[in-house]
């Protein structure tokens, strides 16, 4: 059955590598994802899907191909781009510039390789739809807005996605990472940590510089805070869990001889249990309080959490059972069980939603012999990640990897004709 799947893949390459330079050179920023959206849309009206619809959770899209009876079975991927300037130097490299959420000007690029994401679901739901007498039920295929925002997928939820499409069985995920093309890695429960930002609002009083005595000084307090806040994971979090608390953002003042009457913080925070997520909140509200408190400040301090997603956890039952198809296909040695990773993703906000399982795998984007002996000689944190300037997968054998993945992890819950 797979490889009657697969056997259509070679003929499509080259489109695909077609489609992938055309989504980098274009990159939109998230909610801005219109072109984009159109251009995946069509793909899928192309390949053969009856039900396509556009604009769902703002700019999302979404293709259902219905095959008789039989498991519902949704495959991700995200499209949005980042306010960076590429620097790689590609023939096809990004030169877009687009008006970001707070009115300023920036320049765009894939940064973070949704591009590739966005290209690798078309080619497998081409690949499913073609070979659509191998397997049986149906094949939600999700093109989700706005991951880089932690928005996307709750908008999509909101907007009736899964009233509107169905429910899944489970959900499907894959994010091209720093690792050797042509490699897989995975892991299992918590395997991306959950992310909470917040705005922090201190009021302090306002004056001249040279009668401190007549002010309540914000900057005082917001450094007080951020020194005080650094102390939670040393000394709050137990040592054998693990968090992060990074404070972004401190601005306060227009002028050296001025005391200004607010000071902002934005921070961030990382955890991987819900326990311990409450337990880091619950610490930096608390400290907020109190240094507020302690410095006579005119008002309550204003705490604005926003843009918040829950851990990812790939269930480890239906981890499993995925990796099994690939450690077939593709062979055990090209599978790498990999580390917590403290970065985030908000894909597994859809299974959580309709309480289904979520799996969701790294695969490798970067030339694979270089990189091999990056990791062999210690030298990971040479290597370009995500976010980068300078991270632009490479398209083969990267593109091939995660069409293939994608197709194997759909006929591993698909049902048989």
């Amino acid at each position: 059955m797979t490889g009657a799947v697969l056997g259509g893949l070679a003929a499509l390459r080259d489109e695909l590598a077609t489609l992938y330079r055309d989504l980098h050179q274009n990159p939109e920023l998230s909610l801005q994802e219109t072109r984009s959206a159109g251009v995946l849309a069509q793909c899928l009206r192309a390949a053969g899907f009856d039900e396509v619809t556009e604009q769902v959770g703002v700019t999302g899209v979404v293709g259902v191909l219905r095959n008789g009876p039989g498991p519902v079975v949704m495959l991700r991927a995200d499209f949005d781009a980042l306010p960076v300037e590429e620097k790689t130097g590609l023939p096809y490299a990004s030169t877009a510039r687009a008006v970001d959420r707070d009115g300023d000007d920036v320049p765009v690029m894939h940064a973070c390789g949704h591009d590739m994401h966005a290209t690798c679901l078309v080619g497998a739901a081409t690949l499913l739809k073609r070979a659509s007498d191998e397997w049986r039920g149906t094949l939600m295929v999700v093109f989700q807005p706005a991951e880089e925002l932690a928005i996307g997928a709750r908008e999509m939820i909101d907007d009736g996605l899964f009233e509107r499409f169905g429910k899944p069985e489970i959900v499907l995920g894959q994010h091209v990472a720093p690792l050797p093309a042509g490699f897989i890695g995975y892991g299992t429960g918590p395997v991306m940590a959950a992310a909470d930002s917040l705005n922090l609002t201190l009021y302090g009083q306002g004056g001249h510089g040279s009668r401190p005595e007549s002010t309540i000084d914000p900057v005082l307090m917001a450094a007080n805070v951020v020194t005080r806040l650094q102390g939670i994971v040393a000394r709050e979090v137990p040592p054998a869990e693990s968090a992060v608390v990074t404070v972004g953002r401190l601005q306060a003042g227009s002028k050296d001889n001025i005391i200004p009457d607010k000071a902002e913080l934005g921070i961030n925070v990382r955890t991987y249990t819900p326990q311990v997520r409450d337990l880091v909140r619950n610490a930096i509200e608390r400290i907020a309080r109190a240094e507020s408190a302690a410095s006579a400040a005119v008002a309550e301090p204003d705490l604005d959490w926003f843009a918040s997603v829950p851990a990812l956890v790939s269930e480890p039952e239906a981890t499993n059972i995925t990796i099994d198809a690939f450690s077939r296909h593709f062979g055990v040695e090209r599978i790498q069980l990999m580390p917590q990773v403290n970065a985030s993703e908000d894909v597994g906000v859809f299974g959580e939603a309709v309480q289904v399982p979520t799996v969701f795998w790294f695969w490798g984007g970067l030339e694979t012999e270089p990189t091999l002996a990056a990791f062999r000689e210690g030298r990971i944190d040479q290597l370009p990640g995500n976010h980068s300037p300078y991270f632009a997968p490479v398209i083969e054998p990267t593109l091939t990897t995660g069409v293939e993945a994608l197709v194997l992890a759909a006929l591993a819950w698909l049902g048989k004709p």
